[in-house]
C-alpha cells in the first residue's frame, strides 16, 4: 500500500521496521524524525501495533500511518485507525502531532485525506473524541466534517457516516 499524499503531506503506513524503531526512540540512518517525534502517543501506538501484527497480522489499511511533511520529509506524528471496521462498517480514528507541527493545519489536512479513503475501502462510518477542555481537536475534526454526536462528562463524541 502506498502513501495518502496531500498537498503539504504524506500518510505513511507504518511499516513493522517503523514500529520496531519507534517503539524504541532509535531511528535508522534514513529516517527523518522531527524533534519530539515519537511522542509518547506515538509510541504506544508502535507497541500496540507490533502486538497486533505478531497475533493476527498487518492491519493495514486500517492501521496507523506517520504524518510527514512532504517538504522536508520529515515525521510530525500519527494518525490512523484503532483497528478494522466492525460489523457495522465502523472505525475510530485518533491522531498526535509534535508541539512544533500543532496549529498549522496538518492535522485537518490529514484527516480530510483519511476519510475519504476509509469511504473508499467500505468503511460506512468514522468515529472520534476529545476531552472537553481539548479544544484543538474538536476544531480538527469538524474541520474534516465531522460532526458531534454525543458528549458525557468527559468527553465530545465526532462520526461522520456515509451510505453503502
Amino acid at each position: 500500500m502506498g502513501d495518502l499524499m496531500t498537498e503539504r503531506l504524506a500518510l505513511h503506513p507504518i511499516s513493522v521496521d517503523e514500529a520496531e524503531q519507534m517503539a524504541a526512540g532509535r531511528p535508522d540512518a534514513d529516517a527523518r524524525w522531527e524533534p519530539g517525534f515519537p511522542t509518547e502517543g506515538d509510541v504506544s501506538v508502535a507497541k500496540r501495533f507490533l502486538e497486533h501484527c505478531a497475533a493476527t497480522g498487518d492491519p493495514q489499511p486500517f492501521g496507523p500511518y506517520v504524518i510527514r511533511r512532504r517538504s522536508d520529509h520529515r515525521a510530525i506524528g500519527g494518525m490512523g485507525f484503532h483497528g478494522p471496521p466492525d460489523e457495522h462498517g465502523s472505525v475510530t480514528i485518533g491522531y498526535g502531532l509534535v508541539p512544533s507541527a500543532q496549529g498549522k493545519g496538518y492535522a485537518s489536512e490529514a484527516l480530510r485525506a483519511l476519510l475519504p479513503f476509509a469511504r473508499d475501502q467500505g468503511v460506512t462510518s468514522v468515529k472520534g473524541d476529545a476531552d472537553h477542555d481539548n479544544t484543538a481537536p474538536q476544531h480538527v475534526v469538524t474541520a474534516a466534517g465531522m460532526r458531534q454526536v454525543g458528549e458525557d462528562e468527559r468527553v465530545k463524541y465526532y462520526a461522520i457516516s456515509w451510505s453503502r
